[in-house]
């Protein structure tokens, strides 16, 4: 391919001219072999391939400021960048290394468009701000990038968030998959047995006139009701979820309630804590250390936090700091912030090492939520083959029972 450059050499004498090569990665490769330091490369080619502006983009029917990029795609782009700019290549050629190596439409297109505001001379940051693939945390750290001259470790920060948030939604995801899945197997085997097993024997049990004890009795009216009336059963599910979800989106104290009641529950209460705090103390620590400011970092780090009743709690600390209180002395008040934790922070805050005790403290809760997850894991996989058990058990008893007494029957006639 043939591109157009602008470099300066190590007198930062500035310098323009074509080169050749197969991508821009090559291209800059080239050019610090010959000791200049590349500033801008522009393909003419690639250029008439990129839209034209946003209304070409909305024509298309995708809105690229809208769209969100997988946090796995997001910490493929921070480590690169970080990479890149560390080893001197400069922001925009940067952006144009990201570009020609991109296969995703919608996320070359932000790329694109990042790229033309870097030209007209607009903040990397300030462009970020405009989509929202970009996380207000991610935002904020390379603006303190931007402001002490450190964009690489600005970028080198974002990536480690990433990494970290990737991490725990993993472990929280497998102490859930597998509990999940013998739930939907309980569910289905009740389903079978009840519309196709339990229905033959009712048939034989009646044409003998037997009689039924009573968990034979039971178990057969449930299925009776389960066949001739399940229609009633998913439009209750339905009601009940969508009722659940519009109280707890629409009505603000039903999801404040919800939310400390789910932080309640044995095992899966102290995991989502654990998690949140971990989340918490992680995002602090990257935001103080970027230099952002303690009340903004405060709320940025409380926005990160899916639990309303936590994330309220943040708000009255935050409240009370803007205002001169200490953060420990403000999360003392709350119980839900464990001892240990108000401890730590006093420390970092006293000795003016907040950065590096809040990213202690993150270490610590992701260990105690990783070995939380593996404890309710073994713990919750033989309670729900009990379940299984109990409910396929039940169902064959309220057979065996009825058809012992017809042997019997048959035996004495």
């Amino acid at each position: 391919m043939h591109y157009h450059y602008t470099a300066v050499n190590i007198k930062n004498k500035k310098s323009h001219g074509f080169i050749n090569a197969e991508n821009k990665a090559d291209a800059i490769a080239h050019l610090q072999e010959e000791g200049l330091t590349a500033l801008s490369l522009t393909n003419e080619a690639e250029k008439s391939a990129a839209p034209k502006s946003i209304w070409e983009m909305e024509l298309t029917g995708s809105d690229i400021h809208k769209a969100k990029i997988q946090k796995k795609k997001l910490l493929t782009i921070m480590n690169q960048m970080g990479i890149m700019i560390k080893a001197g290549v400069s922001l925009s050629m940067a952006m144009g290394v990201l570009i020609d190596g991109e296969k995703d439409k919608k996320v070359k297109q932000i790329l694109n468009e990042m790229n033309d505001d870097l030209y007209t001379g607009i903040p990397i940051s300030d462009s970020m701000t405009k989509f929202k693939a970009f996380p207000e945390i991610i935002v904020n750290i390379v603006q303190s990038g931007e402001a002490n001259g450190r964009l690489d470790t600005a970028f080198e920060r974002c990536a480690k968030i990433l990494d970290k948030e990737i991490q725990l939604t993993a472990k929280l995801k497998g102490a859930t998959g597998y509990p999940i899945f013998l739930l939907i197997l309980t569910v289905f085997l009740m389903i079978v047995m009840n519309a196709f097993v339990l229905p033959n024997f009712v048939s034989i049990f009646k044409e003998f006139d037997a009689k039924l004890p009573a968990i034979t009795i039971f178990v057969m009216s449930v299925s009776s009701f389960i066949t001739t009336k399940w229609y009633l059963i998913v439009l209750g599910v339905f009601l009940i979820i969508f009722t659940f979800v519009i109280l707890r989106k629409k009505y603000y104290p039903f999801a404040l309630t919800v939310d400390r009641l789910l932080l309640l529950i044995p095992g899966v209460g102290t995991l989502l804590k654990q998690s949140y705090i971990a989340r918490f103390c992680r995002i602090m620590s990257s935001l103080v250390e970027a230099g952002v400011d303690i009340v903004k970092a405060l709320e940025i780090s409380r926005d990160v936090i899916p639990n309303r009743f936590m994330k309220d709690k943040l708000t009255q600390i935050i409240g009370e700091v803007k205002v001169g209180s200490s953060i420990n002395a403000s999360m003392a008040r709350f119980p839900v912030f464990d001892a240990l934790l108000v401890s730590m922070i006093k420390v970092g805050e006293e000795s003016g090492m907040l950065f590096e005790t809040m990213e202690k403290m993150a270490t610590l809760y992701e260990q105690q939520t990783d070995e939380t997850t593996k404890r309710l894991t073994s713990a919750m996989e033989p309670a729900m083959t009990v379940i299984i058990a109990v409910v396929v058990g039940t169902v064959v008893i309220s057979i065996v029972i009825p058809m012992f007494g017809m042997y019997n029957v048959i035996s004495n006639g």
